[in-house]
């Protein structure tokens, strides 16, 4: 059964070791352990293993999906997304096509919003400029005319 999740899509400088307590796994991700506990709560990562004494025990593949739920909530997928994405991710092959197309609409959106930044630098670079320039003509009028 396939998890949805692949290890091709977190980047090498993120790799993990296997059984690792919560502390160590808030260390690796730059997660608080509150927001390790938050996102199992909610749903966004599936049940973490319990340890004999209670303790959670992440495993690699853990890991590697509260890295790739931190990547798609760092690049603002909603969270009821996200929490649809690991619901189905937990499922068979039947929901593929359900998840490229969550997926590729978050895609969407992400390159809706870059297309409006690069609009938005447009106009403060032309401003920058404008600045630029101002000064550098009232730097030559002073030398000019001392």
């Amino acid at each position: 059964m396939s998890t949805g999740y692949s290890k091709r899509c977190i980047s090498e400088s993120e790799e993990v070791v296997a059984a690792m307590k919560i502390q160590q796994v808030s260390a690796k991700t730059g997660l608080s352990i509150h927001t390790l506990r938050y996102y199992e709560q909610t749903g966004l990562v599936t049940p973490i293993a319990r340890a004999p004494n209670g303790h959670r025990d992440y495993t690699d593949d853990d890991v590697y999906r509260i890295l790739f739920v931190t990547h798609l909530r760092t690049a603002g997928m909603p969270i009821a997304d996200i929490r649809r994405y690991v619901e189905i991710a937990q499922q068979d092959s039947s929901t593929v096509l359900e998840r490229l197309h969550l997926l590729e609409a978050h895609q969407a959106s992400i390159e809706q919003k870059i297309g409006g930044l690069r609009q938005h630098l447009g106009v403060i670079s032309r401003k920058i400029d404008h600045y630029r320039e101002t000064h550098k003509n009232q730097f030559r009028h002073r030398k000019a005319n001392p």
